[in-house]
């Protein structure tokens, strides 16, 4: 059983914010953890990062919180269930980082991706989530998310903190050696390599981080920091800082 659950329901995290803990994926052999954050707008509109997979006790769970009619794919390898959602709620808007509708159209999945997400925040949430496109990465380019009324950051893979109690015994030198192991998660070691010549461009984006002043930080793998936040992300990006 997972240590993170109850899983396929949601869990509050502050105002108009929740989280879903879905069932483990294989990622390279590799068993992941995953989570959806889930948001509701002003307007009652439910706004969900990286959507877990779907269930019909979770697709009612999440419905009866408002309409769902945003669907973001955050990163590259962040979108398998986004065509499930859109199948359960089909005037929901998806939404992707880029490069991954590039890479679904390489692996010949079928979803269908209405927007591009930018730099700065569409008008459909402008004002309650900020946003922006980290940059650096020769492969990895992630949308990252602050949700205003509850001082939430909202990442995905640049920092991943795997609890060694959540992990086959086999797999914890390896995470520890990758740099993803909790309590010092960090973006994992081929990620940080991706940086080495767009160091300035990710310091630049963690500073902005940093000067939102979050109380806590999401990530969709491993442990996430319900408090301290700012001091993690010094901690998880201290070697960029």
């Amino acid at each position: 059983m997972s240590i993170y659950a109850p899983l396929n329901t949601l869990k509050p995290v502050g105002p108009d914010c929740w989280i879903v803990d879905g069932p483990d994926i294989k990622f390279y052999g590799i068993p992941f953890s995953t989570r959806m954050t889930v948001v509701r707008l002003d307007n009652g509109n439910i706004w969900l990062h990286s959507p877990t997979k779907i269930c019909d006790s979770l697709a009612a769970e999440v419905s009866a919180l408002g309409p769902v009619m945003h669907l973001i794919a955050p990163n590259w390898i962040h979108y398998a269930y986004v065509t499930e959602w859109q199948a359960a709620f089909p005037k929901a808007v998806a939404w992707a980082a880029p490069g991954v509708a590039a890479r679904a159209k390489k692996f010949k999945m079928q979803v269908v991706f209405d927007h591009d997400l930018g730099v700065n925040a569409p008008d459909d949430w402008s004002g309650e989530i900020d946003q922006m496109i980290v940059e650096g990465s020769k492969s990895h380019r992630e949308a990252v998310f602050f949700h205003r009324a509850s001082k939430t950051l909202i990442l995905t893979d640049l920092i991943e903190n795997f609890e060694a109690r959540a992990l086959p015994f086999w797999m914890v030198p390896i995470a520890w050696l990758a740099g993803v192991l909790d309590p010092d998660g960090k973006a994992p070691v081929d990620m940080r390599q991706t940086f080495r010549a767009g160091k300035a461009e990710l310091r630049i984006a963690v500073e902005r981080m940093i000067s939102w002043a979050p109380e806590r930080v999401i990530l969709a793998h491993g442990r996430w920091y319900e408090k301290d936040a700012v001091t993690e992300l010094k901690r998880a990006f201290r070697w960029v800082l």
